[in-house]
């Protein structure tokens, strides 16, 4: 399980330079069913469009649509909501989620 999510991940976050701002539909391999449009500016929407990409999404699908700084900036309430194997896959790949995360408990 843990392979499957460590083969996407990007070299560094800062490869991460999707949207920040606006709509964003997910291709069908991402999102194939329930919702697949996702408006950035909702904030139950945007945490949504992360969780989904950070679970279906193939390498080229997380640094098109995903965001360093989105990213650091909800990682402690994101990391509660995606499973623990990719959690603990992206917090050991990137230290500086796992520090974001123990900043926001303190």
């Amino acid at each position: 399980m843990r392979a499957r999510y460590a083969g996407r991940l990007p070299a560094t976050l800062e490869e991460l330079a999707g949207p920040v701002h606006g709509v964003v539909d997910l291709p069908l391999h991402v999102a194939w069913s329930g919702l697949r449009s996702y408006d950035l500016d909702r904030p139950r929407l945007r945490m949504g469009l992360y969780r989904t990409v950070l679970a279906e999404g193939q390498h080229e699908d997380l640094v098109k649509l995903l965001h360093r700084d989105l990213l650091l900036a909800r990682w402690p309430v994101l990391r509660t909501l995606v499973s623990r194997h990719l959690r603990q896959v992206w917090e050991e790949a990137f230290p500086e989620l796992a520090a974001s995360a123990g900043s926001a408990a303190a």
